[in-house]
């Protein structure tokens, strides 16, 4: 079991990045929000998970220990692999998850690509009992300083596909409705992506 990298980051993707691990270059396939805090050239660590299947070896790769054991957690139930584990870590953070879980509140759930009512339903109804405490006023988003969020959701949307210059304007037009406190990047990211899903 790979539990953890430490390495320098060779190359990032739209889904994955390449760290080099004592001269092995190692694909960690990683959410939107992780892969915009890694930079080429520099060193990083991420906490890991390795997946096992009959024709492939993959490694999944998190910000921290939580959002790992909890992309574990989702797995656990049923009907949930790791692609769709992951995509629910890509829109919600880990303390936003256990506070939808805990509290049953399936619309949340279903703001993930691939989950429906009825999924929403069977993963409150598998993990409630085991999801952990749900810290008071978690309300899903990782927060940010104010200068730092532009070029995060720069860095997202660009990992996601879509150009430089796709991505500046959309950064503007998103900064543009952030009056007083600036919402957390995973919001920031979503509006972004609305923003850019119409002009496809």
């Amino acid at each position: 079991m790979i539990a953890s990298v430490r390495g320098t980051v060779t190359a990032t993707g739209p889904d994955q990045a390449v760290i080099e691990v004592g001269g092995v270059g190692l694909a960690v396939h990683c959410a939107p929000g992780t892969l915009a805090e890694l930079r080429v050239g520099q060193s990083a660590r991420l906490a890991t998970s390795l997946v096992v299947r009959e024709d492939s070896l993959t490694l999944y790769g998190f910000a921290d220990d939580d959002a790992k054991a909890l992309f574990e957690l989702l797995q656990t139930a049923s009907g949930v692999g790791p692609r769709l584990a992951q995509a629910v870590l890509a829109v919600h953070t880990p303390d936003a998850v256990r506070k939808a879980i805990a509290n049953a509140d399936t619309a949340a759930l279903t703001r993930v690509p691939g989950i429906g009512k009825k999924g929403a339903e069977r993963l409150v109804l598998e993990l409630r009992d085991r999801i952990g405490p749900v810290p008071i006023g978690a309300d899903g988003a990782a927060g940010v300083t104010g200068g730092a969020w532009p070029e995060q959701v720069r860095q997202a949307l660009i990992g996601l596909g879509w150009t430089a210059g796709q991505a500046d304007q959309a950064v503007a037009a998103v900064a543009e409705t952030v009056d007083g406190e600036t919402p957390p990047v995973p919001v920031l990211l979503r509006q972004a992506i609305r923003l850019l899903g119409r002009t496809r």
